[in-house]
């Protein structure tokens, strides 16, 4: 890799789906699209050198549901372990004086619900595939130590299970759905200033679904939702260490049947450290984070471990 370039950097191109629960409404989605914090530690505006690259996530959350005043309810709780990998490729080609590129993910999870969710707990859990996550283009652009990446995520409506199979009465074996029932797209944005080893990033999303999910006489539409993830790293020779934060806040309520649903505007924040070593030819980057505080949310803690290797 490039000076303050590390194969850490390859993964910031990418978003996966995270958890919401807040179970106001018999049709509600349990994901948001982006996958809070994961994207921490990497330098967010810059893409790596020509090539293809493979990444993969390692992704645990122990959460439970926080209502409209912030508190947890602590009956009802929910587990997951969510798989992402990514093949990137970084075509070398330039459009606008910026480098292109051009991801894939496939996302798998598993996830456990406790007794507080009532028809839905009670079992081993569920395991399946998340929504595919198709990257058509990302842009990056290199002023000195500052850089600046934008591009489009693409969720497909491909999941394995989502809340329409709750509605039709199948248990999951005590798990949650595993993706949602309708596409999203989501521009992104990343910023970074990169110097001397120090990584100050921002990798900026917004999640606008472009469908709803419709069953049964019930027609769900999810809300927009802005998302954050953020870095300040040091790398000393193959040692990164440094602080994530992450914040998540929904801009407009979920309706159904064309009535906003009450209590469905979530937010959430968090924060937490994170470490890296870089080996040959494998970068490897832990991190954890705590959420501070969260509204008619999931809250807890996350635990990440990435792993980033170079195809060629």
């Amino acid at each position: 890799m490039k000076k303050q370039f590390s194969a850490l950097t390859l993964a910031s191109v990418l978003t996966a789906g995270a958890l919401t629960l807040a179970g106001q409404a018999v049709a509600e989605e349990l994901w948001d699209p982006h996958l809070r914090g994961v994207d921490e530690g990497l330098a967010a505006g810059a893409l790596p050198p020509p090539g293809v690259y493979g990444v993969l996530d390692n992704y645990w959350i122990s959460y439970t549901v926080h209502d409209q005043t912030g508190k947890s309810l602590n009956d009802k709780s929910l587990s997951a372990l969510v798989e992402v990998p990514i093949v990137l490729w970084a075509t070398g080609i330039k459009i606008l004086g910026a480098d292109y590129a051009v991801a894939l993910a496939q996302p798998f999870d598993y996830g456990v619900v406790g007794s507080g969710f009532g028809a839905i707990s009670g079992g081993s859990g569920n395991f399946g595939a998340y929504n595919t996550i198709v990257i058509p283009g990302q842009l990056a652009w290199t002023f000195g130590d500052f850089h600046v990446k934008a591009g489009l995520s693409v969720y497909l409506d491909d999941a394995s299970s989502t809340m329409i199979d709750l509605v039709k009465g199948h248990k999951l074996n005590g798990g949650m759905p595993t993706g949602n029932g309708y596409s999203t797209i989501q521009p992104d944005l990343g910023l970074s200033w990169l110097h001397d080893g120090w990584n100050l990033s921002a990798n900026l999303y917004l999640a606008v679904p472009i469908d709803a999910t419709t069953t049964r006489g019930y027609h769900y539409q999810s809300g927009n939702e802005f998302a954050a993830d953020y870095t300040v790293a040091k790398t000393l020779d193959r040692w990164t260490v440094g602080v994530g934060f992450h914040q998540q806040n929904q801009l407009n309520a979920d309706r159904l049947n064309g009535y906003s649903v009450a209590n469905s505007t979530v937010s959430n924040y968090g924060v937490g450290p994170l470490i890296g070593y870089q080996f040959d030819g494998i970068s490897v980057m832990l991190e954890w984070n705590h959420n501070l505080y969260a509204e008619n949310d999931v809250a807890g803690d996350l635990f990440n471990v990435r792993f980033v290797v170079p195809f060629y």
